[in-house]
């Protein structure tokens, strides 16, 4: 199993503001943020086409997302993944007295993966013990 060491990016985008709207509960949703957009070329090293899923792994977690082709490549070994539960999972919780944790340039690797994207309920289970109903 091939591994890549990236960058890891989170932000907003314009799917993710649009799935929330949906609910954080509904598959638009997870469609649009459970992804991680990366660099074709860094697809084609890892030997996955888009559309696989992907582990993401940082100090802070891991999760499996599904692997998307950035349109704004070349930028080799950075990986970029929307704001939501998925890339919350992936960034510390430190804020060094700012009140925001670190968003871009942390630390990663990338590798395929035959798991599957958990769902939202069960994402929060994993990550803080509670269902969605405490969390949401």
């Amino acid at each position: 199993m091939t591994k890549l060491k990236v960058t890891l990016l989170t932000g907003r985008t314009i799917n993710q503001g649009t799935g929330k709207e949906h609910g954080k509960l509904s598959k638009k949703y997870m469609e649009s943020v459970a992804i991680c957009q990366i660099d074709p070329e860094d697809l084609k090293k890892l030997g996955i086409r888009e559309g696989k899923n992907v582990r993401i792994t940082t100090a802070f977690g891991s999760v499996v997302l599904k692997a998307v082709k950035s349109l704004r490549a070349p930028h080799p070994h950075v990986i970029f993944v929307p704001y939501g539960p998925w890339a919350n999972a992936l960034i510390g919780s430190e804020t060094s007295g700012v009140g925001m944790p670190t968003f871009k340039g942390i630390p990663a690797e990338v590798e395929t993966s035959q798991e599957r994207i958990v769902a939202l309920p069960e994402l929060l289970k994993q990550q803080f013990g509670r269902s969605e109903k405490t969390c949401v």
